[in-house]
């Protein structure tokens, strides 16, 4: 199979899980959700293309190996809405367009919001899509990582790459070889086992019932929610390094 590399990595990333409350939770690795619209942003996607980026959800299949762990920080986040200049009936959306306020207790007084963040960390993903005789291939997703239609980001609009998302192109066995094959960050955790992440089926005798777990990543982007589930493998990749296995 041919398996397409994207390396995710930024001051500041967001592998964000379901919200609780006014809990921003990050995962340790890039959900579903977060990649199909990475992929469908690059693409020029919008909020709008339902079926377009439910399409993509349906055929993307990846795997990610985090090359450097970073750290975990919490954003401590208020807004004073009874504040004199946010006592106007109506705002600006991130998409220029006005919001009316529709009154209630959640127009009003302080609001706090938590929101979680890897901070210098590094993954490398690697992707592939279930053969349909419909678009994007890999060479559409290539093209768009490569010149994408707008500014991508990481989870949250101020995650910015670092580094170019295009990592390449492998042939592997699967993705998890695809995975042990992929070069290392320049700035790897030292060591030669890697944390990773691969699509697994929930009794799938390949992996012992330790390793695989239940998740919902998934986004009905209809209605901007994450639902169903699917089954993941958790485990440690060994990496053994050459001369040119850095990026």
């Amino acid at each position: 199979m041919e398996a397409l590399l994207v390396r995710l990595e930024a001051p500041l990333m967001s592998f964000g899980a379901p919200i609780v409350d006014r809990n921003g939770v990050i995962q340790p690795y890039p959900a579903l959700s977060l990649m199909t619209g990475l992929l469908g942003n690059a693409l020029g996607y919008d909020h709008s293309d339902f079926e377009r980026l439910e399409q993509l959800q349906e055929r993307l299949v990846y795997a990610s190996r985090q090359d450097r762990r970073g750290r975990q920080i919490r954003d401590y986040q208020t807004v004073d809405l009874s504040a004199a200049y946010m006592q106007d009936d109506h705002a600006w959306t991130t998409a220029g367009e006005i919001e009316e306020r529709k009154g209630g207790r959640a127009s009003t007084g302080t609001h706090i919001r938590l929101r979680d963040y890897w901070a210098d960390a590094s993954h490398i993903v690697a992707i592939t899509l279930e053969p349909r005789d419909e678009d994007p291939t890999l060479d559409d997703l290539q093209r768009a990582l490569q010149h994408p239609e707008r500014p991508l980001f990481l989870g949250r609009k101020p995650c910015l790459p670092s580094t170019p998302l295009y990592a390449g192109r492998i042939e592997a066995a699967d993705l998890v070889d695809a995975l042990r094959r992929a070069p290392l960050a320049s700035r790897a955790d030292a060591g030669l086992r890697y944390r990773a992440w691969w699509p697994t089926h929930p009794n799938g005798q390949e992996h012992p019932a330790d390793m695989r777990q239940p998740v919902t990543d998934r986004r009905d982007w209809a209605n901007q929610i994450h639902v169903g589930e699917r089954w993941i493998a958790e485990g440690e990749l060994t990496i053994e390094l050459g001369e040119d296995d850095h990026e």
